[in-house]
């Protein structure tokens, strides 16, 4: 989709959401942002809610007429082009602790927006799903890859809810497009290995532990570049289902690397202790790494390798974490 938009943003005060709104006010469209605050910070959307062509509505997805009011009243006299969904459980082991965390927030937030889509006639749909949808596969995951068995509740629910989009696309949707996002860091983070450490480190400075061995190695994305990826794929990818990996060009970093990135940023005198173990908790896939080829042909590649991406969004977690310890 090409000019200036009016869109809906669910989830639209969290880590990923919130620079999107920015972004897409930036480019001029208008913009409704829905959040129920679980997770989503108002201070996230200080700037947006400043702007002229920003509505932000605190609600649950989940409560459908609540959703369909607010976008009747907001759309005014232009209707709502695009929904963009990013409201979803972001905290992959609670999921794994609870099961009716991803069911409620992961996957019934996508049926539930979408029932609101039908009704009110929203044409396009933009998704952010994830690479746990894959499960544990040697080598890179492409698009093709399958059958497909998650590991994570979270993973689970991520390609129901891709299944069900499928299904709308049959029925009412014009077009769809599913973005598997790998790990991503920058400024804003609720939760993720760079927060995570922050947040010990900030309790202990002397001492950082490390679930696992350190050697996990995982493709991380900062938030900027994930942001153009998305707007990108909606501008040129134009099938009725458009899904694409979004991820770093063939570069991974490793847990042992963020610690020591941390460590240098907020404690440089911590020591790291490591339990052990491949993996870092249930749920968690070790290692993996996926093609972005298909993305490629489409014409956009990132700026930044994952090495790049961390050392970057170090700097950015760190100052946020220890600016919020400093505060009254």
């Amino acid at each position: 989709m090409n000019g200036p938009q009016h869109c809906l943003v669910t989830g639209a005060a969290g880590f990923i959401g919130s620079h999107l709104v920015d972004r897409l006010l930036e480019r001029g469209a208008t913009v409704l942002g829905v959040d129920n605050l679980a997770l989503g910070r108002r201070e996230n959307l200080a700037a947006a809610l400043r702007h002229e062509r920003f509505r932000f509505v605190e609600l649950d997805v989940n409560d459908r007429p609540r959703l369909e009011n607010a976008v009747r009243a907001n759309a005014g006299s232009k209707p709502i082009e695009v929904a963009w969904h990013l409201a979803a459980n972001s905290d992959i082991r609670a999921g794994v602790a609870n099961a009716d965390v991803d069911l409620q927030a992961t996957f019934l937030t996508t049926h539930h927006l979408l029932q609101v889509m039908r009704v009110l006639q929203i044409p396009h749909l933009a998704f952010s799903s994830t690479s746990a949808i894959y499960g544990v596969h040697p080598g890179k995951m492409t698009e093709a890859l399958g059958p497909l068995f998650p590991i994570s509740n979270y993973g689970a629910m991520k390609l129901a809810s891709e299944a069900a989009i499928s299904a709308a696309l049959e029925a009412f949707l014009k077009r769809a497009w599913i973005f598997r996002f790998p790990n991503v860091v920058g400024s804003r983070s609720t939760h993720g290995v760079i927060y995570d450490f922050a947040q010990k480190l900030k309790k202990n400075p002397d001492e950082l532990e490390v679930l696992g061995d350190g050697q996990q190695e995982k493709p991380y994305f900062h938030v900027s570049d994930l942001v153009e990826a998305m707007l990108f794929i909606t501008e040129h990818a134009t099938e009725s289902l458009n899904y694409y990996n979004i991820g770093t060009d063939n570069s991974v970093s490793t847990v042992r690397y963020i610690a020591e990135a941390v460590v240098r940023a907020q404690a440089p005198t911590a020591r790291i202790r490591y339990t052990g173990g491949s993996k870092g908790w249930v749920g968690d896939v070790p290692k993996f790494n996926y093609s972005i080829e298909k993305l490629a042909r489409l014409g956009w590649k990132p700026r930044l390798t994952s090495n790049a991406a961390v050392d970057r969004a170090v700097q950015e977690v760190v100052s946020e974490v220890t600016r919020g310890s400093e505060s009254p």
